[in-house]
């Protein structure tokens, strides 16, 4: 009887796989499919919305000031060789020049900036204490900051693009905002995101939608669009930025700059909108460092570190050269991301040739969309227009809102209205399948996690396209797999930039390593950096 009991559920468990692998196999055709059918639509749209539109170019970047590495500033402030308040108002007149071509900034604290910067100058004139001092109890003194608005800066905008019955202000700071102001950082402004942080394209109804530094009529991506933007045009330099989909990482990628999605909890996840009740919040979303040059990553990482999170030592001494490295060219394939161009996989080969990558196989990797949205969309409790404890506002009704935005009378952009929908279509699923998919990523973290050791990195695509025009996300969100899968495993991943595209436009892979192994993504991305020449300004006006 034993002998039969076994026999029998061999074949229910053949059976069911092979049932399962025929659904998947549908459901990726109809997506696919789903995705050229939207895209009729989405590219004449946004055809129309740029036509006659020339490439305009941004004022030039005429202050020295603003093409020095936070690590060199720091250090030149504190040695009294340059003033905080002329490397702020640098900053500051950067901002002004051409955040009216890329709609970045939500609201500006320039004025008190300045205050703080000249208080900086006035202290280091003054004070007897060592350099060295200054440097281990305020490593930022007096260098600028930007911040993402979804994130808790006190007494600044902190809405997320969501149009509130009484404008909402952070009374706190967010942790991660209060160990960067402990480090003696001085804050310029919030920026710009999509409405809730739901979207790979930086628009809502309030501030509108941001551009690409190097493209106006291109995004710089989202959800952290408005800190990328400011970032790649140089009218920032040290970004606090967000990530639970690759919200750090696309828009570094399309503004050419560098994003860190740290090991969970390295970085405090709390103090941001929206947030979530679930105790595995932290696992898959985290305040995340984003910054124009790679050498800054680890000083603002070490900055922003939670004291009570998991041990990373950032400045820990890597030689590249003892690094194990793999790569791959695709995600499996999935038979659901569009192919790379030809663009980003020269990019992945030139970056594989430079360390003499081996390629691997990873077959796992065509689970990541599956995996990634059964996980993320099933977080509980987390903020929605449908679901949330914000004063003054009312939790809307999924029909009614769906009705209300067919008809042109919701509040809300499209992806805050379709979110509700996606949570409860995932959720319908049955708990097997759910469990299924969390068994697939549990083999594919261990997968990785014992290819790369404590010794390896995992070259892998940001994205199969540079930055495209305003709106075309829409029928290229199956691609945004590459990034999401790497929140779900809960590995820490850093874009790189490494060079241009055929139209002038920036191309990065990611850097993946083990978790609390973000040391060696941050060195494989200085290497990079200086390898392939990093950040490049956009084009500018004569």
């Amino acid at each position: 009887m034993d002998i039969l009991a076994s026999i029998l559920s061999t074949f229910a468990k053949f059976v069911l796989r092979n049932v399962d692998e025929t659904m998947s196999w549908i459901i990726r055709r109809l997506l696919r499919g789903a995705m050229i059918v939207i895209s009729w639509f989405v590219i004449p749209y946004s055809w129309i919305k740029t036509f006659g539109t020339k490439r305009q170019k941004l004022p030039p970047m005429s202050n020295s000031l603003l093409e020095i590495p936070a690590v060199d500033l720091a250090q030149m402030i504190r040695t009294r060789q340059i003033k905080s308040e002329h490397v702020v108002k640098a900053y500051v007149d950067r901002c002004k020049q051409v955040n009216p071509l890329l709609n970045a900034i939500v609201e500006e604290r320039f004025e008190s900036a300045l205050q703080e910067a000249k208080a900086v100058d006035e202290f280091l004139a003054s004070t007897t204490k060592a350099v060295e001092d200054i440097e281990r109890d305020t490593p930022l003194l007096g260098v600028p900051v930007s911040v993402k608005e979804s994130i808790g800066l006190r007494g600044m905008s902190n809405q997320a693009g969501l149009r509130f019955e009484k404008h909402r202000r952070a009374k706190e700071d967010a942790p991660s905002v209060a160990q960067v102001r402990k480090s003696g950082a001085i804050f310029l402004l919030v920026s710009n995101t999509p409405e809730l942080c739901m979207m790979w394209e930086t628009f809502n109804n309030i501030t509108g939608q941001t551009n690409n530094p190097h493209d106006l009529r291109r995004t710089p991506g989202g959800s952290s669009g408005g800190e990328a933007s400011l970032l790649g045009a140089g009218a920032t330099l040290l970004s606090l930025t967000s990530d639970i989909g690759g919200s750090a990482r696309l828009p570094a990628m399309y503004t050419g700059v560098f994003g860190h999605k740290p090991t969970p909890f390295v970085v405090s996840p709390y103090g941001h909108v929206p947030t979530s009740g679930d105790p595995r919040w932290g696992e898959y979303f985290t305040v995340a460092p984003m910054t124009r040059y790679a050498v800054d990553l680890p000083l603002l990482l070490k900055c922003m570190r939670d004291p009570e999170g998991p041990a990373v030592d950032v400045d820990q001494s890597v030689d590249v050269k003892t690094i194990n490295y793999f790569y791959m060219d695709n995600d499996g394939p999935s038979g659901l991301t569009r192919p790379l161009t030809s663009d980003m996989q020269r990019a992945i080969l030139q970056v594989a040739r430079h360390f003499n990558a081996q390629k691997v196989d990873i077959d796992l990797f065509k689970w990541s969309f599956d995996i990634s949205v059964s996980q993320l969309l099933r977080i509980k409790d987390i903020e929605t227009i449908y679901n949330h404890s914000w004063e003054d506002e009312k939790n809307k009704k999924l029909s009614t809102e769906w009705l209300k935005y067919l008809f042109g009378c919701s509040n809300h952009i499209f992806s805050s209205v379709l979110i509700g929908l996606l949570q409860k279509f995932i959720q319908s699923l049955p708990q097997r399948r759910h469990d299924q998919f969390e068994g697939i990523a549990k083999e594919l973290k261990s997968q990785l996690v014992h290819l790369l050791g404590t010794n390896g990195v995992f070259i892998y695509p940001s994205f199969p396209t540079s930055a495209h025009q305003h709106y075309r996300i829409f029928h290229k969100l199956l691609d945004t797999s590459y990034m999401m899968v790497f929140n779900t495993l809960g590995l820490p991943v850093t874009n790189v930039m490494v060079g241009m595209d055929k139209d002038n436009l920036p191309i990065g892979v990611q850097i993946v390593a083990s978790p609390q192994q973000d040391h060696l993504c941050l060195a494989v991305a200085r290497e990079l950096e200086s390898a392939f020449g990093g950040w490049r300004k956009p084009p500018q006006a004569s």
